[in-house]
């Protein structure tokens, strides 16, 4: 049996308008607290829920990628960690889809927990999808 790796993800999305611009970054961390993955992803026109989502898909393949099997996710959007905890509904079609890719993705990990943090503790993901509609070429707004 191989160890477990348990690792933290913190996962962000930004959308410049609602919807605008929009970008997910992700900031991966080992047990020690190093950061292990910084992924950034360029959405294109989304709502900020769209992009919440997006982060955390990312998050999810980055540490499936890396080995992890025993996650703790935390955002400082309390919609969706609420959302994949299933203590709200998911009415928004498209987040329902979203939704249903992340538990599927989710379900690949001996376990997944879904922790709500403050904007301040989320600083690095926020930075990651920030820079990702930064760095897209093309006009921006």
């Amino acid at each position: 049996m191989s160890p477990r790796l348990r690792l933290t993800i913190y996962s962000d999305g930004a959308a410049r308008g609602n919807p605008g611009p929009a970008g997910a970054g992700v900031q991966i961390l080992d047990e020690a607290g190093r950061v292990v993955d910084e992924s950034q992803r360029y959405l294109g026109e989304a709502t900020n829920n769209v992009a919440e989502y997006s982060a955390l898909l990312l998050g999810l393949e980055r540490a499936k990628a890396l080995g992890g099997t025993a996650l703790e996710l935390r955002a400082d959007s309390e919609l969706i960690v609420k959302q994949m905890r299933g203590e709200y509904r998911v009415r928004n079609a498209a987040l329902q889809e979203l939704c249903s890719r992340a538990h599927a993705l989710a379900a690949g990990f001996e376990s997944v927990r879904y922790v709500h943090v403050p904007r301040e503790q989320n600083r690095g993901a926020d930075r990651l999808a920030n820079r990702a509609i930064d760095l897209e070429p093309g006009p921006k707004k």
